[in-house]
């Protein structure tokens, strides 16, 4: 992903409210639409840098879980 996408959809979204946040990640998953991907991942990417070490080992955790059942 090229860094002018990455600092688009951060911009974009940039002073968003949680509730904001949370309606585009449930819109993106429910449409199904790959074109979302890009901006999932930007998401994942900024919060991954920013959370702490046990919230990512419970995200691994998770994803673990969610892809081996």
């Amino acid at each position: 992903m090229s860094f002018q996408i990455r600092q688009s959809i951060s911009s974009s979204v940039a002073g968003s409210s949680s509730e904001d946040l949370y309606a585009m990640v449930e819109d993106a998953i429910k449409k199904c639409n790959e074109h979302f991907l890009p901006g999932l991942g930007v998401f994942f990417k900024k919060w991954w840098q920013q959370a702490e070490p046990h919230l990512k080992q419970d995200a691994v955790k998770l994803l673990e879980k969610t892809f081996n059942n």
